[in-house]
């Protein structure tokens, strides 16, 4: 019977154009249908965004300064000879304790010595010419008084004199400055304390002012820091500078107490930082000169300041603002002012008031009045 269907042309026709309606009507009412669905399902709502945020609260605590720098002497020199000449004996070696007016180092004195010898001859000599000077003048004053000279005379005598004395001078005053050359033929300490360093080994010519050996005093020393431009203008305006405390960062439980005594009124040339010397008063035997410390400084006073954290921060053309949650489960940007930037918050001294909630992840995702939902237990 299939066959003979498929044999019948004009019904084969009828029966392809009917498959071909039924088909159609189907699509048509399950277009129908869809189209009757999607008209009467609601609009999707936005989803709102998740995010956490903080009360803030502003307080007056202490501002914590902190720096790492090291252990310097606060009383160091370097000695060199006033004269120039063959270093023959370094006596001081580094790490020496020395006492004030020992002999560090010795130069060749022989030309020296040869000087001072000529000195005094030459003053021997000028001794001599002053005797005959003053026998001439008693003479010839004699002589004038019972008028068996002139006047002439006895003038000729007085100048021989007088020159005599001069030259005199002039050796002794000579005499006395070789002498002191040869002294300086020494180096001597200028204080108590220890060789830190040496400029010159024994066999080598030095110049006048030349570093032969540094001398430090052991008992006062200075914690050095490098510190940034931005500390001194963000640090309060305190007529007494605050104390430092003073800690060895190979032992923390080292510590000692000190007080800012120098600030460099010029920045380095290659860190652009500024130097600061803290006196260290006692000092402990373990905070050895060259020896790493860190310095912590408490910066009271001042107007009370909210601190955030650094992921709470957002910009505004060019200016520092953070999201606010407002009573409308909203947020909307506000611009504050930062008076310093830390590691890893920000502190910040206008622009926010007491109990608003400030966003602190999530600020690159959010829009200007956008409905937003705070995580569970953030900002409580």
């Amino acid at each position: 019977m299939i066959a003979a269907l498929f044999h019948n042309r004009p019904l084969r026709h009828r029966l392809v154009a009917g498959s071909i309606a039924v088909l159609a009507g189907g699509a048509a009412m399950a277009w129908h249908g869809a189209r009757s669905e999607a008209s009467n399902a609601k609009p999707a709502t936005p989803e709102t965004k998740l995010v956490k945020a903080i009360a803030v609260t502003p307080m007056l605590g202490a501002d914590t300064r902190t720096a790492v720098g090291e252990i310097r002497p606060r009383l160091e020199s370097d000695l060199g000879f006033r004269l120039s000449g063959k270093l023959i004996e370094r006596i001081a070696e580094i790490g020496a304790t020395v006492k004030k007016g020992d002999v560090l180092a010795r130069i060749d004195d022989q030309d020296y010595r040869n000087r001072l010898a000529s000195a005094e001859a030459d003053v021997a000599a000028a001794q001599a010419v002053l005797v005959e000077a003053n026998a001439a003048e008693a003479r010839i004053g004699a002589l004038l008084a019972k008028g068996f000279t002139t006047r002439a005379n006895y003038d000729a005598t007085l100048k021989n004199l007088r020159s005599a004395q001069a030259k005199l001078k002039s050796a002794t005053i000579a005499s006395d400055m070789a002498k002191d050359q040869l002294g300086y033929t020494e180096l001597h300490a200028e204080f108590d304390g220890i060789v830190t360093a040496a400029g010159a080994e024994a066999g080598q010519s030095v110049n006048v002012g030349q570093m032969v050996v540094r001398v430090a005093d052991p008992d006062s020393r200075d914690a050095v820091f490098s510190i940034a431009e931005a500390a001194f203008a963000n640090a309060p305006d305190t007529k007494r500078p605050p104390q430092v405390t003073v800690s060895l960062l190979s032992n923390p439980a080292i510590t000692a107490v000190g007080t800012i005594r120098e600030i460099a009124p010029m920045a380095d040339a290659t860190t652009r930082t500024f130097q600061v010397k803290v006196s260290i008063d006692n000092a402990p035997d373990e905070m050895r000169f060259g020896a790493s410390v860190a310095g912590r400084a408490e910066m009271g006073g001042g107007a009370p300041v909210i601190v955030l954290p650094g992921s709470a921060l957002f910009d505004k053309d060019g200016k520092p603002a953070v999201w606010v949650f407002t009573s409308s489960s909203a947020v909307e940007l506000k611009p504050i002012t930062v008076a310093r930037y830390e590691t890893d918050r920000v502190v910040v001294s206008s622009g926010l008031a007491k109990g608003d909630m400030v966003v602190t992840a999530g600020v690159n995702r959010l829009r200007e009045h956008e409905k937003v939902r705070i995580i569970e237990g953030e900002g409580k």
